[in-house]
């Protein structure tokens, strides 16, 4: 009856001090791990950046091409393209226009913004091809309403369409 036992609060384990010189080790670890921890964050910034001026690259090439297929003297395909794109990047974007026969075709190019000032990472370029839509006031346009001057639609061109498979399952 007179043992005594550990004492309350230790659970029978013995508390072991560190020593002196090992204070301290986790911050300076810490921080010499942080440069590579910025370095990887800022990589993926510029990653993303880069991706975001692509997109907005061919955003703006549709948005021109589609304009200058359109045959609308009014409107610019540069203005178009510029509008399509964000503020920011619009300033530094260049289009080339190049509308022969059939088809008009932009090609956008877009300065890649940096992260790291002093950095230059190039542009983003995108084309996009649109085919030329015809003029309604055009003489070449037939004036059937048709695009082609055939009647695609059997109703367009005064006939029933002919009973099929389709049809006569139908009735009752």
């Amino acid at each position: 009856m007179g043992e005594a036992g550990p004492a309350r609060g230790t659970c029978g384990t013995r508390r072991t001090r560190r020593p002196r010189s090992d204070r301290g080790i986790v911050s300076i670890e810490f921080i010499g791990f942080l440069p590579i921890l910025l370095a990887v964050a800022l990589g993926a910034v510029q990653l993303g950046l880069a991706a975001y001026a692509a997109q907005q690259a061919g955003t703006g090439a549709r948005a021109a091409a589609r304009t200058a297929s359109s045959d609308e003297a009014a409107a610019s395909p540069e203005g178009a393209g510029r509008a399509a794109i964000s503020g920011w990047l619009a300033d530094e974007a260049s289009f080339r226009v190049s509308e022969g026969g059939d088809e008009a075709r932009v090609t956008a190019r877009v300065k890649i913004p940096s992260v790291i000032p002093g950095l230059d990472f190039g542009t983003a370029q995108r084309t996009a091809v649109m085919p030329r839509t015809p003029d309604t006031n055009d003489a070449s346009t037939p004036s059937n309403g048709t695009v082609d001057g055939y009647a695609h639609n059997s109703r367009a061109n005064g006939s029933d369409p002919e009973p099929g498979p389709a049809l006569e399952r139908s009735r009752p």
